[in-house]
C-alpha cells in the first residue's frame, strides 16, 4: 500500500518546511511514501522532486459543465459576462479547456504518476448553499465522459485513472448504477475509484459520530457489491458536518450574489470547509474500511493551517489507525 499526504506542488506550499527534501525526511519518517501532489500552473515550482510523488491529483474546476457546454446564458448568469468566465476558466471554449487538462497529465506524465485523480463533479456557488441542482448526476457523469475520453485519448496505459466521489451532482458512490454507468464507460484500461470518506459521509446528513460514518461507509461499500473491487485508492480524512448543513443549507448568505464574483468564491469557499472538513480520524473504527478496502493507495488527505498542526493531524490520524488494526487483529 503506498501511503501519502495531499501537497500543492508550489515553493508557497513548501516554504514552511524548509525545503522539499525536509518535507520528504518527515514524511518518510512516519512511514509514507510521498505527496499526492496537485499543481496550478502559475505556481508549480519546477525544482519539485519527481521522487516525493505518490500520486497526482489532476486540476479542476467546481462548477464547470455549463461553460464545457457553451451556456451562455447559464455563464453570464453565474459569472457577470463572459469575459468574467473566460478569464476565471483561464480559455475561451471546450478546446481550450481541454488543453488544460492535457498540459496538467503531461506534467503528471513527466513526475513519473503512479495514479491520476479526476474529480467527477459540478456545483455552482449558488447550488452549495441552496442544494438545489442545477444538473442531474447523469448529465454531469456524460460530461465528464466526454472529458475523459478526450484526456486519454490515445494516451498509453502506465498510472492509474481514478475517479473521485463528491457529494455534489457527479458521482457520489451512493447509486452503484450509476457507479457501474462511469466506470463502464471510460475508454481506458487502468481504470478505478478513489474513494473519498468524508465526502461520502458528507451524503448523509444524519451521520451524527464517526463511528456512525464508519457504518455508513461500510454499508455503501456493501451495497456496490463486485463493483467495490473497483475502489483501488482511499482519500482518508472524517468530515461530520451535518448539523452545519441542517442549520445553513437552503438559504444564501446575506448579500450574496454580489457584483464581484472573485468576492463570492471566496465567501462560497469558507462555507464549503465547514462541510468537507477534512479532519483526521480519532475513532479506530476506521481501520474497518481499510480492512475492507485493502487499497492500494491511502492519502492521508487532511486540512491544517500551519505545518506543526498537520505533521499532528498526520500523526493522530496514523496512531488511530494503528490502534484499530490492534483491536481488529484481537477479534
Amino acid at each position: 500500500m503506498i501511503q501519502s499526504l495531499n501537497f500543492p506542488l508550489s515553493k508557497d506550499s513548501a516554504e514552511p518546511w524548509g525545503s522539499w527534501d525536509s518535507l520528504g525526511e518527515t514524511l518518510f519518517s512516519m512511514g509514507l511514501d510521498g505527496v499526492e501532489g496537485i499543481a496550478d500552473p502559475d505556481y508549480l515550482d519546477e525544482s519539485f522532486p519527481p521522487s516525493l510523488l505518490a500520486g497526482y491529483h489532476m486540476t479542476f474546476y467546481p462548477d464547470w459543465v455549463d461553460f464545457w457546454r457553451q451556456d451562455k446564458a447559464a455563464l453570464i448568469r453565474k459569472f457577470g459576462s463572459m469575459e468574467t468566465a473566460k478569464a476565471f476558466y483561464r480559455c475561451d471554449d471546450p478546446d481550450g479547456f481541454l488543453a488544460l487538462f492535457r498540459a496538467d497529465l503531461s506534467l503528471a506524465l513527466r513526475l513519473g504518476a503512479r495514479y491520476l485523480v479526476f474529480h467527477v463533479s459540478d456545483v455552482s456557488l449558488e447550488e452549495g448553499y441552496t442544494y438545489r441542482w442545477l444538473h442531474s448526476n447523469r448529465e454531469v457523469l456524460d460530461a465528464s465522459l466526454e472529458l475523459i475520453n478526450e484526456l486519454l485519448r490515445g494516451v498509453e496505459p502506465t498510472f492509474d485513472f481514478l475517479v473521485e466521489n463528491q457529494w455534489w451532482p457527479g458521482f457520489t458512490f451512493t447509486d452503484p448504477a450509476e457507479t457501474e454507468y462511469l466506470l463502464s464507460r471510460i475508454d481506458y484500461p487502468r481504470v478505478g475509484i478513489m474513494l473519498d470518506t468524508g465526502h461520502l459521509m458528507n451524503s448523509e446528513w444524519k451521520i451524527r459520530s464517526q463511528k456512525e460514518g464508519v457504518s455508513y461507509i461500510l454499508s455503501r461499500l456493501k451495497e456496490h457489491g463486485e463493483l467495490a473491487r473497483s475502489v483501488y485508492g482511499l482519500h482518508f480524512h472524517q468530515s461530520v458536518s451535518g448539523a452545519y448543513c441542517r442549520k445553513t443549507v437552503g438559504k444564501l448568505p446575506d448579500g450574496f450574489p454580489s457584483s464581484d464574483f472573485l468576492r463570492d468564491f471566496g465567501v462560497s469557499y469558507a462555507h464549503i470547509l465547514k462541510i468537507d472538513r477534512h479532519r483526521p480520524w480519532t475513532d479506530p473504527s476506521c481501520a474497518r474500511i481499510l480492512d475492507a478496502v485493502r487499497p492500494r493507495y491511502l492519502t492521508h488527505e487532511l486540512s491544517a493551517p500551519a505545518r506543526m498542526s498537520r505533521i499532528a493531524a498526520l500523526g493522530m490520524q496514523l496512531r488511530t489507525i494503528e490502534k484499530g488494526r490492534r483491536l481488529l487483529g484481537a477479534l
